[in-house]
């Protein structure tokens, strides 16, 4: 009796269904050097979209649609957030932002490594990542384990919720777009 316990305890914690879609995602992860894609992004109630290129590590850049025509970039150091109609543009430390954590590959792979997926509706999966008080989660897409979005919560609580779409991996990119934008 003692050992059909054991093993009931033992089948309950062990999950091969879960560990196989969490190495699916890594390896598709540790596959990908680039991503580009549409989004759609919602900041307290207000949405914007656009469309952005990631390159691992920690570059991005991102034009908006709209009547500003914001974009952001990152080259991997710093993070610059810049309004075309005005011409005026902030620049931020990557490190001081949740970009920082999302935008690095190898970080977001060693957290998965550790953590176990939580399902969403039945047709996605996150994971739950707590770091230098950021709170960050991460979808995936349930059937093809695609990225599909995030969300983050940084310190004064500004909850911030992008969902992509129409993903390309590994396209040929131009260096150029991570270039810093100049003061006009």
């Amino acid at each position: 009796m003692l050992r059909m316990v054991i093993i009931l305890i033992v089948l309950n914690f062990y999950n091969p269904a879960l560990t196989s879609i969490k190495e699916d995602i890594i390896s598709k992860m540790q596959f990908t050097n680039n991503l580009s894609f549409n989004f759609i992004q919602t900041v307290d109630d207000k949405s914007e979209n656009g469309l952005c290129i990631v390159e691992y590590p920690k570059k991005i850049w991102c034009e908006y649609e709209g009547i500003n025509k914001k974009i952001i970039v990152s080259n991997g150091r710093s993070l610059v957030i810049k309004t075309s109609n005005k011409g005026s543009y902030y620049i931020y430390p990557l490190n001081k932002t949740p970009l920082e954590y999302l935008l690095d590959k190898k970080y977001l792979i060693s957290k998965i490594q550790m953590l176990e997926p939580k399902d969403t509706d039945g047709k996605y999966l996150h994971f739950k990542i707590f770091e230098n008080n950021n709170k960050i989660r991460i979808f995936f897409d349930k059937k093809s384990l695609n990225l599909i979005g995030w969300q983050t919560e940084d310190i004064y609580q500004n909850l911030s919720v992008t969902f992509i779409s129409s993903v390309k991996i590994n396209q040929k990119i131009d260096e150029k777009k991570f270039k810093l934008p100049k003061n006009n």
